[in-house]
């Protein structure tokens, strides 16, 4: 696989000099101050190409071009943004970067209540508390409809631990759950989420899934004429939010995508800490049904706890078989080879390392901090390794 690093712009804390360091050979990276519906004009992506290559790096991965609620909705000012959707194809494609990561998860993008979550190990990791989730979503947004969602057992919970937080602990969760995230250029507040959630309340999965599909319709035949791949990234959490309609959270909901637009342009991104989120995905068995239509991959590792809540575990460790993703997908590389395909070589990046070592209290996104990552990364990069002594017969 190809090795590649998350970089969030010029910006970031994490420079490219230390993605080159950590061993990434690929930049995963995306025009955020455009990502409000408007065009990737031919002149901003090369500059962004221009500054990864000056890192003595390539932009190997697009993640992401944002796909907006109006698209989703297909209301409003959606024809013109899909407009603009296909040039930004175009013009990524042109300067090279052929491979293009996207979600359909609407209004949120991933969630979680924790973002420093403190491990036995003393480092700290991304977490989703369920109880917290439930409290805010019942006691503090009061959404509509919210207590059709949780049994009485979990809105007895939520109610203890919603009483039992004081008002700047649940004032902290809020902040995390609807503004916040890295690179995003606008936030909401709590009237403002709250009318959002509203927006969608009459919007099923069905058909949240037919605009999907619809969507893609019009994009693949761009990205086939330009030679490009789009790939699809999980809901996070693949389980619903806030009452709003989830299409890419399990197996059935990929093939259902698959099977609407059969072309080889219409991909997956496979995040096994997003599906991986949803104990019921078996990440393994996804490789090997998905393999021809993995463009992108991302590998992290989730533990789940009984009440629902999980939190990241070590790339290594927690509830998916890492080992045996890789060792689908680099199947799946041989087999690309063996046809000739020119994606052959499929992109993967560590994903929400854990803060570590120096990094704890310095400025870092939350999930991409360095060192964290590049213990994932040089973890997996054993595990590759490894791989492919075994099937070349250098060890047995």
């Amino acid at each position: 696989m190809l090795e590649t690093w998350r970089w969030f712009g010029p910006d970031d804390p994490v420079t490219l000099e230390n993605a080159r360091q950590a061993g990434a050979t690929g930049i995963v990276t995306a025009l955020h101050h455009l990502n409000q519906g408007g065009v990737w004009t031919e002149a901003e992506v090369a500059k962004r190409r221009a500054e990864v290559e000056a890192a003595g790096l390539n932009w190997a991965v697009v993640e992401s071009i944002g796909v907006g609620e109006e698209i989703k909705t297909r209301s409003g000012d959606f024809r013109r943004k899909i407009d603009n959707y296909k040039q930004s194809i175009r013009n990524v494609a042109r300067a090279g970067v052929k491979t293009i990561c996207y979600n359909f998860m609407v209004i949120t993008d991933w969630t979680r209540t924790e973002l420093a979550w403190k491990l036995p190990s003393g480092g700290y990791a991304l977490r989703f508390d369920a109880v917290d989730f439930a409290a805010y979503d019942l006691f503090v947004l009061r959404r509509n409809g919210a207590a059709a969602d949780y049994t009485p057992a979990r809105i007895a919970a939520a109610e203890a631990r919603f009483k039992a937080n004081s008002p700047e602990q649940m004032e902290k969760l809020e902040k995390v759950l609807i503004d916040w995230l890295p690179a995003r250029d606008f936030a909401y507040d709590r009237a403002g989420f709250r009318k959002m959630c509203e927006a969608y309340k009459d919007i099923t999965p069905a058909d949240l899934r037919a605009n999907l599909i619809e969507f893609l319709r019009e994009i693949t035949p761009v990205a086939e004429e330009e030679g490009a791949r789009l790939a699809i990234h999980a809901d996070d959490p693949a389980f619903p939010l806030f009452g709003l309609p989830r299409v890419m959270s399990t197996a059935a909901d990929v093939r259902a995508i698959f099977e609407a637009v059969p072309s080889q342009a219409c991909g997956l991104t496979l995040c096994t800490g997003s599906f991986g989120s949803n104990a019921k995905n078996d990440l393994v068995a996804m490789a090997e049904e998905f393999a021809p239509r993995i463009h992108f991959v991302h590998l992290r590792n989730t533990t789940h706890e009984a009440d629902g809540s999980f939190y990241e575990a070590a790339h290594l460790d927690g509830d998916t078989d890492l080992i045996g993703v890789a060792a689908v997908i680099m199947r799946e590389e041989e087999r690309r080879t063996a046809e000739g395909r020119p994606d052959a070589q499929i992109p993967m990046r560590p994903d929400h390392g854990h803060l570590l070592l120096d990094d704890i209290g310095k400025q870092v996104n939350p999930g991409y901090s360095c060192i964290g990552r590049l213990k994932g990364l040089a973890e997996l990069r054993g595990v590759m390794r490894t791989i492919e002594a075994f099937r070349t017969g250098r060890i047995h």
